[in-house]
Order: structure tokens, then sequence, then C-alpha cells
């Protein structure tokens, strides 16, 4: 036997198979729960698909915890009954949602103690209360064997072919890794924690159901809220529907498991089995920690309430837990809801009330939005009186109409919206909403181009509602420029009723503009100086401040070049439009569509009438661009020129600037304190240049 047969080893079918058992059990653990990938996926993928080859030439070395049993496919007749060994008992619901119910809790654990107020301050273990599925797991020897879902209680349904198919729920637990977490995995082990689906993952999931019914497909629909998403994933009877849902999981507690007595591990606190359970591999939410005292549970329940609305999941409340698991068996049950623990809930945000009309609004920006006049109703501690519907497309999806009872949702900040409807509560004979055709506030045609959600009015010039971005737009240093006018006064003039369009900011006298807030003469001299100045400007500068839909800075030049003068680019039609570069289908019907409007002509009419004038001229032949189709960023501060000078350049040799690099960009231009664009820059391999490199590429260095 030579020597390279002696340290040769070729593993059996059955080796190669725990080891890679082994080996994905591990990346997934370190993916799902931890956060913290150290394997490409296509690798991941490709050892996964190495062991469902080789389970599939040998069927008699598939394991209960492969990974391979996660995918899904097994259907069910019906859901077996299961009776849980511990009851799944609920807990009781704090009724004061303010932060001050963390004070009656500790005031009855203290009071039921005998502790008086010389006693010291008692230690909780604060979670969060999530909004998903309550499940009990249940593991002999480290493999799971069963999932249950809570039922009444005392028995559930089994459901574990489909819990199989999460991947944050091990199948095998791992040995203890963390120093301060190392008892030995006990033969028989319950874990008891809850199901619940992101909301990234909801909005992906809804996304797929959208399309799908788009397509034409049968049967299919939307899910009101992640909750209900969830649960109907966990209480499919095909596994295969379960594994296509994107479900998560956080434990919390314990069911039935081996005593110390019999080999199992033994736990002094709460917060002690909850770290042992991650030492398990089970996901422990970050957020869970140690109060020292009724103060800390109050500080706990004002933190997480005031960042619920960035967590990636919904939560309804937290809970509160005496720590010591000896003063849990003191304090006992009542009612078969333990003393030693309570749910702290926060406001409701999702409310039933009544459609009673269906407005449109029109925004600053011409944009159309449907709006749900409702009945009022207290969400989330705030009266709602509208909701709303987003665009007609949205409308028509979740078909609300006037008498509809639906649920209205309100989360922080954001506005209310109707989730759903409850169609065997809509008024008979109730009509489908319509977007209308014409602007409701300046009767304007409303358009929606293709490929947009939204329609948007066209008498942007006009339009009372559009007035503060019209006029901020038409200001811009890149526009016209009127210095000084920015928003706080262009708010105040509009409000006031001072300025309705355009034309009305060259004809304010002193005394309107001094009798403003924090006005005095000289700032309105100011002003009534740098409108006087605006008056002489350039035709791209008029055309970009008239704030045509698409039609940007480098539009605007072409348009000026190709054209000359305004009025030819006025009447110009579709195809003519579609001769200048830079201009595409979308943006020449918007030109068109713009100045189809009569009042938008009529406001260009009276600027030209208050003085606004610019050189004019025949179509222009198309200079030399050295840079046409290349794409420049610009970051950092240059020796000689402004950004804006930069910018300008560039434009007019052709090239393209944006705001943010990717692997489409060309150049990166820095100069001095350059920040994370020429970081990125450097990543990505795009070629960077100083100011006297770009001069070079314009021909001027």
């Amino acid at each position: 036997m030579s020597t390279s047969d002696l340290f040769s080893f070729e593993p059996t079918p059955a080796q190669r198979a725990t080891a890679l058992r082994e080996q994905l059990n591990h990346h997934a653990h370190l993916y799902y729960t931890l956060d913290a990938p150290e394997l490409p996926d296509a690798e991941y993928d490709r050892l996964f698909r190495e062991l469902q080859t080789l389970e599939a030439a040998h069927p008699e070395l598939l394991a209960p915890d492969s990974p391979t049993q996660r995918v899904g496919g097994r259907v069910l007749d019906a859901f077996t009954p299961v009776r849980h060994a511990v009851p799944m008992l609920s807990i009781n619901t704090e009724t004061d949602t303010e932060p001050t119910g963390a004070l009656n809790f500790d005031h009855r654990v203290r009071r039921a103690l005998g502790l008086t107020e010389a006693d010291a301050p008692l230690d909780y273990v604060a979670e969060l209360k999530f909004d998903g599925l309550a499940m009990s797991l249940r593991y002999e020897n480290g493999l799971l064997v069963q999932a249950a879902t809570r039922g009444d209680g005392e028995v559930g349904e089994d459901v574990t072919h489909n819990i199989r198919t999460i991947g944050q729920i091990p199948l095998k637990l791992q040995a203890p890794t963390l120093p301060t977490a190392s008892q030995p995995i006990p033969p028989v082990l319950e874990v008891r924690g809850e199901v619940y689906m992101r909301r990234d993952h909801f909005d992906a999931l809804n996304d797929k159901q959208r399309a799908k019914i788009a397509a034409g497909a049968k049967g299919e629909k939307t899910f009101v809220n992640p909750r209900n998403a969830a649960a109907g994933a966990v209480r499919q009877l095909d596994s295969g529907i379960a594994a296509q849902r994107p479900l998560s999981f956080f434990a919390y507690g314990l069911g039935d498991i081996t005593s110390p007595e019999q080999g199992g591990p033994a736990f002094d606190t709460h917060f002690q089995l909850l770290m042992q359970l991650k030492a398990w591999g089970f996901p422990v939410a970050e957020q869970t920690t140690v109060a020292h005292g009724a103060d800390e549970l109050v500080a706990f329940h004002q933190r997480i309430g005031a960042s619920r609305d960035q967590l990636p999941y919904d939560i309804d409340g937290v809970v509160y837990k005496v720590n010591s698991l000896a003063l849990q068996r003191q304090l006992g049950f009542v009612t078969r809801e333990p003393r030693w623990a309570v749910a702290h809930k926060y406001p409701a945000q999702e409310q039933l009330t009544t459609v009673l009309a269906i407005d449109v609004q029109v925004g600053r920006t011409g944009k159309l939005t449907p709006v749900a006049k409702l009945a009022p109703v207290c969400v989330g501690n705030v009266t709602v009186t509208n909701a709303t519907l987003h665009n007609e497309d949205e409308a028509r999806r979740k078909d609300v109409r006037v008498g509809d009872t639906v649920i209205v949702r309100r989360a922080g900040d954001v506005i209310p919206e109707v989730v759903a409807v409850l169609p065997d509560k809509r008024v008979a004979d109730a009509p489908p909403f319509t977007m209308p055709h014409q602007c409701p506030v300046c009767g304007s045609a409303a358009v929606r181009e293709e490929g947009e959600a939204d329609y948007r009015s066209t008498g942007g010039l006009f339009c009372s509602a559009q007035r503060k971005e019209a006029s901020l737009q038409f200001a811009h240093s890149r526009a016209v420029e009127v210095e000084g006018l920015g928003d706080k006064l262009v708010e105040q003039l509009v409000d006031a009723g001072v300025v309705k369009t355009l034309p009305d900011l060259y004809r304010l006298g002193l005394t309107a503009l001094a009798s403003l807030d924090r006005m005095a003469d000289k700032s309105a001299l100011n002003i009534l100086a740098a409108l006087e100045k605006s008056k002489h400007t350039t035709l791209p500068r008029f055309l970009f401040g008239l704030g045509i839909r698409h039609v940007g800075e480098a539009t605007a030049k072409e348009l000026a070049r190709h054209f000359g003068q305004l009025d030819r680019i006025m009447d110009a039609t579709e195809e003519q439009l579609l001769e200048v570069s830079d201009v595409g289908p979308v943006v020449a019907q918007s030109i068109r569509t713009f100045f189809d409007q009569p009042h938008n002509r009529e406001v260009v009419e009276q600027l030209r009438a208050c003085g606004l004038h610019w050189a004019e001229g025949e179509p222009a032949e198309r200079a030399a661009q050295p840079l046409a189709g290349k794409t420049f960023v610009l970051t950092g501060t240059f020796p000689t020129l402004s950004r804006d000078q930069a910018k300008d350049l560039l434009e007019a040799a052709g090239a393209k600037v944006a705001g943010s690099v990717s692997k489409k960009t060309d150049y990166v231009v820095a100069g001095a304190e350059a920040g994370s664009k020429l970081d990125k820059a450097q990543a990505l391999g795009v070629e960077v240049l100083d100011e006297a490199g770009m001069m070079g590429l314009l021909g001027q260095g």
C-alpha cells in the first residue's frame, strides 16, 4: 500500500450526509438566528443540493434534523389534536395602557409577597408582546418531534409539518457555546414562543399575491395584516404552501422539561432560562432585559412605545415577569393566570369604522389621492376621521365604497389607512369608486402616465393646491432664481392669499411684504430687488422653473437649444419633441399635456407681461459632446469651481450628472472633504478624478 493510499480518505455516504447536515444546520443558525452569515448563498445552495442528491440516492440516510425537511410538501387530511403536558395558559392584561400600568403590576406583586416600601425593589424581566401565533415546540434528545398551537390552552393542533419550514427554529439543538449558559440539553424540552411574520416579508408576500391576482389566478387573495398571514400559514394542511410564506420565531419560555432530579437543567431566574434557550439555538428578542423595580418597567414601556413603529415586526404591548423562579412559584396562579406576569398593552392601532364619503385630495406636486372620510374612531389614542386609499389601483384592490365597514390602521405618525373592508356588512348597491379625470381643485385635466400608479393634476401653474410648490420651483437657484424667497416666506404669501399664481410674485409691493411676520422694510426691499433681478433670465432656466413633470435642467437646456424660442416649444407636436435629445415618449407627452392646458399658457403669458425676458434665437446646431453617454458623480469641494459650475460644464459636454454612485457610474470627481461617495466609488472600482482631471476630459486642462 502506498503512502498516498494510507492518507487518502473517502467518506461513506452516511458520513458525508452527517457532515453536510451539521454544516448546513450551523450556517442556517448563523443566518436565521444570529443574522451573521459566514457562507455565500450560492455555496449554501450547493451543499444543500448535494445533501438532497445524497438522500435521494440513499433514502435510509434521511434524518428528521436534515435541512432538506424544511422545504415542505407534506399534505395532511386534518390536524391531529395535541394535549399539552404543561397547559399553555394566557396571562393577565393590564387595563391601564399608560406607562403607569407598570406601577400597578409592581404594587400587586409586592402586596402579594407581603413587601413594604422599605423592602428592596424586585427584579423583573421585560419582554416584547409579539402580535403572532403562540407555539409549543417539543424536543426529545435534542430533536424536534412536535410543534403544537395553543388551542384552548389544554389541547392544541399538531402543525409540525409547517413549523419545520421556519428557518429560525432548530430541527436539532446545538451544544451550548455561551460560557454563561452551559446547561446540557435535557432529554425532554418544550420551548414556548411566538411565530410571526416580519413587516417587510408581509409586504413582499402581498406583492406576490397581487401579481397572481393581476395574472388571473383564481382563489388568491391579499392578507389583512402580518398576524393573519402568519396564522394562515401555520394552519395550512399543505406544508408546501407554508414553506412559501416567510415566517419567523421568538422564544420566551418553557413548557414541559426534564427535572433537575432526572438530569435536566436547573435555573434560578427567568432571564437565565432565556439565555440558555439562546445558547441552545433559539432566537430571543434583543430588547429583552432585566428591569430593577417599577421605575425601570415604566422606562421600558416608554422606550419600546417610542420605537414601536421602527421595529421590523408588529407588537401590541410588552410583558413583565418576576425574574426569580422561586418567587414565581410563591406567587402562583389565580383563575389559571399567573400572578407573576402581566401583559401591558399599547393603545390599539386597528379599529372598525364606517366610510362616510371618498374625497380626492390634491397634493402640492399635483398628485391626486383618494381619501376615505370616516365616522370618527379612536385609533392609538388619536381620533381618526380620514384614511388614505393611496391611489386608484389600491382603492380598487381593496374595493372601498361609501357606507362600507372598514378596518382602519394607524402606526405612530403614519397617515391612517384602510386595511380591509368587511364585505358582509356592505350596503346594498353601493357603487364602486372611480377616480375623476379632472382636478377637483382647478378643473384641469388629471392624467395618469403609462407605468405610473398616480393621477396628477396638469394645472401646476394655476392650481391653488400647487401654489407653494410652483413658487418654490420657480424661485429655485437653478431656475429663475429669486434670492431670499424660501419655504417660510412662500408659505406666508400663499396662506395670506397674496400669491395665487406665479405672476402675483411680480405684483408684490413693499406694503404687502413688510406686513408679513418677521419681514422688516429692509428685508422686503431685498426681496423686491431679487424679483426685479430675476426678470432677466435664460430660456432653459425659465423652462425648468415652470415645473413641467419630467423636465429637469438637462432636458430644459436641450429643448432651448433645439427650438431656440419658447413659442416653438409650446406649439411643438409630440413627434417634433421626440426629435430632441434627452426627450422620450413620456417626456414628450408630459410637455405637450402641460402646454395644452389654457391655464398654464395664460400664466406664461402673464409672466412675460410682468417683464420676464431672455435671449431667443434660431435653433442651434448641436455642439460636439465629447462626454455623451458618460455618467459622473460630484463629491467634495473643488479648488476653483462650485459644484453647480462643474455640473454645467459636464452637462454641456453631454454627460449625465447623477446624485449617487453605482456600477453604472463612469467617473467620480472628488474634491476636498469627499464623503461616502468616494468610499463607494473605490469599493466599486469606479475611476476617481480631481478637478484638473475632469477639466482634462473636457479639453480645458
